[in-house]
Parts: C-alpha cells; structure tokens; sequence
C-alpha cells in the first residue's frame, strides 16, 4: 500500500477553503469549515478531517447543503436560542452556535442553544474546546437519520450521535453514542486497515472486523449507547419538533437525508462557584490520576483530550499524513474543481 503524503497545517486548511470556495461557499465559511476539518486531522480523526471533502462538494452540487444558506436565530427567551441553520454547512452553523453560546452565557449564566437542519458537522469537540477557550464549560452533541443498530435491532435504528464535553484547562472528551464512528469505518477501509471486533456487523447483522463489508456501526456498550442515542434525540430533534430516527425509519426517502439538530451548551463556571479555578482543578485531579499504579500494558495514564492535544502539536510541527486513497481523492476533485493540488512537504 502506498505511504501517506505528509502536508503542513496551514497549507491543508488553505487547500480545503479554496476547494470548498470552488464548491460556492463564501470565504469566511469556507475558511472556517476548513479549520474545523484540519482541527480533526490534526489531532488524529482523519475520519472528520478532510477526507470529508469530497462528501461535502458532492452534497452540495446535489442540494443537501445551501452553500448561500444564512443561519438565523428564529427563538430568544432567557438562557434558550433557536438557530435555523436552513442546510448551512455544519461547521459554519456550529461555530456559530458556539460563539452565541458564549456571549449568551456571559449575560445568563448558562446558555443553551439548538441549531436545526445542519449538515454534517466535522469534529464536534471542535466546538466544546472553542467555547471552553473562551472560559466557559461546554457540552455538545448533534443527531442525524438513523445510522447505528439499537440495542436488539439487526440494522440502523438509531443515530452515531457524537457528545463532546470540555472544560477551562484544556480537558476534552469527544465520543460517539457508537462503538465506533461510520466515518471511522471509512477511514479504516481507506488506509486498509482492519476494524476492533465488536465495533460493526455486515449486510446480514452478522459481526465483522473488514471495514468493506461493515455496514451497520455498533451502539458503545449495548443499551448504554443505544439509550445515549435516542436521549440525545429527545433533546436536540424532539425539543426542535424536527425528529430524524422516527421519520428515518418510517419514510425510505428520509432515511437517505443527510441533515442534523445539534445542541450547544456554554456554562460559566465563576457563576457556580466564587474560587472556581477550573484550569488550576483539572492539574490537580490530572496529577492525582498520574500517580496511580499502572494496570497491565500501560506506561501512563492519560486525562481527556491529552492524547490530542499531543499529536496536534507534533502535526503542526512535523505535518499531517494523508492518507494515500484520501490523497487521491482529494487530487480528483481539486483537477474537477480546476484548482492545483496541495504540495507535500518532501521526506
């Protein structure tokens, strides 16, 4: 199998914002959909990253997503904002929801902010870390069509929803209601790699381990994952009056729709406590956890996001490999787009 291409940071964020420019996006969207899916690549999800791209083009050219779509806030009251994304791109309506979060919170508190009819929105703990950046804890979580088995069930019967929680300090955990993520699935068939077991079943429901003939992700840990989909269901698309499993499963046209409700949830913690020191907190309790005896196989013990945190800063330092399909992908759509292919940096 060919070696992946290794390109830097800022010229992979380029790269994706002037394909996705090509697409019709404006530039401030497509400048910050870009950062969100280098953001993935960096910290080692290429399955959010730019291998998106060619995804994200093709729903637009097919009317999945409104590259001139203007998200607006339809519903105000108290620590509550509605936002009709209207098929935005869902990092642009994202980062949007965040930053409201926050502003929003610095008045109330606490600020909860839903966002309706999204598309697929990259990383979600993009979004967490952005608003805990900003001193704020954050939780978020989006829900789409049906895409992962329930508990019980042969095939789909609930969404892949993704939940990421961050913290001032740097702490960040960003997971699926899924034992594994569709788009990981993806990213192992592109880099020819086999899936964990437990993670998928095939066509026939039947357990499997080759990303080619997995189609139906697993829910993480049983019921506990299936009741974590359909939970976050209830607080994004129910509360939205927009449900996506319900109609997903009843109506074969809406099963094949790609929109998502996503949830954005900013807290101020000086509010809850006057010593409130998060950053500070967080290092005493990494501290503590760091001195534990080990458990067999494990040099270290690692708090959320620190494994992240760590590649991303040797990605920005040494470039961020890519895959050789993705790679390849990617050289296709910018020559259909009449735009040059992205230089990687020599070995």
């Amino acid at each position: 199998m060919a070696d992946p291409q290794v390109v830097t940071s800022a010229a992979l964020v380029r790269f994706a914002a002037d394909l996705l420019g090509s697409a019709g996006f404006p530039g401030d969207v497509a400048e910050q959909a870009a950062e969100v899916l280098v953001w993935a690549d960096l910290r080692g999800h290429a399955s959010h990253g730019v291998m998106r791209l060619p995804t994200y083009v093709a729903w637009t050219a097919k009317g999945i997503i409104d590259p001139a779509a203007k998200p607006s806030v339809t519903r105000s009251k108290g620590a509550v904002e509605v936002i009709d994304a209207a098929r935005a791109l869902g990092p642009w309506a994202l980062t949007m929801a965040a930053d409201a979060a926050v502003e929003r919170a610095r008045e109330t508190a606490v600020a909860w902010v839903l966002v309706r009819d999204h598309s697929h929105a990259g990383a979600i703990g993009y979004y967490a870390r952005r608003i805990a950046d900003a001193g704020m804890m954050s939780v978020v979580m989006t829900a789409s069509r049906p895409l992962m088995a329930y508990y019980g069930t042969r095939g789909v019967a609930a969404s892949t929803n993704p939940l990421a929680i961050g913290t001032p300090g740097g702490w960040l955990l960003d997971m699926s209601s899924a034992a594994i993520a569709k788009g990981k699935i993806l990213a192992a068939a592109a880099a020819g790699k086999p899936l964990p077991e437990g993670v998928a079943s095939d066509a026939d429901g039947n357990p499997t381990t080759d990303p080619a003939k997995a189609v139906t992700p697993l829910p993480l840990g049983g019921p506990k994952g299936a009741g974590l989909s359909v939970m976050i269901e209830c607080l994004t698309s129910l509360a939205l009056a927009n449900p996506l499993i319900a109609t997903g499963l009843s109506d074969a046209k809406e099963a094949k729709d790609f929109r998502q409700n996503g949830l954005v949830v900013a807290i101020d913690p000086a509010v809850i406590s006057d010593d409130a020191d998060l950053a500070s907190a967080t290092s005493d309790l990494d501290a503590a956890l760091k001195t534990q005896p080990r458990a067999t196989g494990f040099d270290e013990v690692l708090h959320p996001g620190e494994r992240g945190d760590r590649m991303e800063a040797a990605r920005r330092s040494d470039g961020i490999p890519i895959a050789a399909k993705t790679w390849g992908q990617l050289a296709s759509l910018a020559e259909a787009q009449g735009l040059a292919m992205i230089e990687p940096l020599e070995g």
